[in-house]
């Protein structure tokens, strides 16, 4: 796996940095409902400062914009980071992706962001996957480097690839199997015990894949339809009444993943085992959440619902690392390379 060269080795003194950030934060009543990933910006930022940079620009993305619109602006991220780091070398460009150039990755844009600065440094791990001009053709045309978070989000999953403390236990849940059958073969391969939950579990045991070999769950919490108040009921995965759905993993699936989970020692967790929304079906992915808490391995967990679980759950500090990307970190656990990683220099 590539490796990027460090922040820590840029000479920024003096000098005007242009970092990416992920500031692409779910907002709320004009301002910032999670700041979650602000906050995991605010080391690299600060090191920057410390380390004399005459400027600090931040650039990012928010949302899928179709050109400029005030419902995207980046100011209550830029608002909620000044309430944390009011620094008056701070700069914020607004969102990237209020220009067609960002995602097209074109020259001219890449140019002209590349003129707010002499260094230039990508945190923005959530967005590594993307071959952007904010993320890979800027990374071309100053000195780059990688930031804290980038860094350790590829030493926390690379360690995941490449030399996980045994046993390891991958936990994959969600709704569809071609979404995350590349990450699925490639830990199936890797992991001593793969554990699949989520109506994906449903989509393997229909129709098995060569070669992968996971545990599925044992039963399920069954339901008449797909609605939050459905009848519902406990079933063995083979007596599901016809035309019922499973919305959760069962209770003897719950104590049989919490069992290998204790027993792990490195777990990965992305995906809920169900329809955790809706209370009813949440059970199976709240069980899975406190066995990785409470895990004596090394945890980490990566994906959107499964973060907002240990998250909601009041768990996260319990977790070793939490991931701030959801396809960066499947790409990246497929074995496959991020443009955003590889514009880098190597260390």
């Amino acid at each position: 796996m590539h490796q990027p060269r460090s922040v820590r080795e840029a000479d920024v003194a003096g000098r005007r940095v242009l970092c990416r950030v992920d500031f692409n934060v779910p907002l709320a009543e004009g301002g910032v409902a999670d700041d979650t990933r602000i906050r995991a910006a605010l080391p690299t930022i600060r090191l920057l400062l410390a380390n004399g940079a005459a400027e600090v620009v931040l650039l990012s993305h928010l949302g899928r914009p179709k050109g400029p619109d005030p419902a995207f602006s980046l100011e209550p991220a830029e608002e909620r980071l000044r309430e944390l780091l009011p620094d008056r070398k701070i700069r914020v460009l607004d969102n990237t992706r209020f220009h067609p150039g960002e995602t097209e990755n074109d020259p001219e844009y890449a140019r002209e962001l590349a003129a707010h600065g002499d260094v230039y440094v990508n945190d923005a791990f959530g967005s590594a996957h993307r071959a952007h001009a904010s993320t890979e053709g800027v990374a071309h045309l100053l000195p780059a480097y990688a930031g804290l978070l980038l860094e350790r989000e590829l030493h926390e999953l690379g360690t995941l690839l490449e030399s996980p403390e045994r046993p390891f236990v991958a936990v994959v849940g969600g709704a569809k199997v071609e979404d995350k059958i590349g990450v699925l073969q490639s830990l199936g391969e890797r992991a001593d015990t793969l554990l699949v939950g989520g109506k994906m579990a449903e989509e393997l045991r229909v129709e098995p894949r060569p070669g992968l070999d996971a545990e599925l769950p044992q039963d399920v919490v069954a339901a008449v339809s797909f609605d939050a108040d459905a009848e519902s009921r406990v079933a063995e995965v083979d007596a599901v009444p016809d035309g019922w759905l499973g919305l959760d993993i069962g209770p003897r699936t719950r104590d049989a993943f919490a069992e290998r989970i204790g027993g792990a020692g490195t777990v990965f967790w992305n995906g809920p085992m169900g329809v955790f929304e809706w209370p009813r079906f949440a059970g199976g992915t709240k069980a899975v959440a406190q066995a990785v808490a409470a895990a004596d391995a090394h945890t980490v967990v990566g994906g959107g619902d499964s973060v907002r679980a240990v998250d909601e759950l009041g768990l996260a500090e319990r977790i070793d690392w939490v991931s701030t990307g959801g396809g960066a970190s499947l790409e990246l656990l497929e074995g496959k390379e991020l443009p955003g990683v590889m514009a880098i220099p190597a260390a």
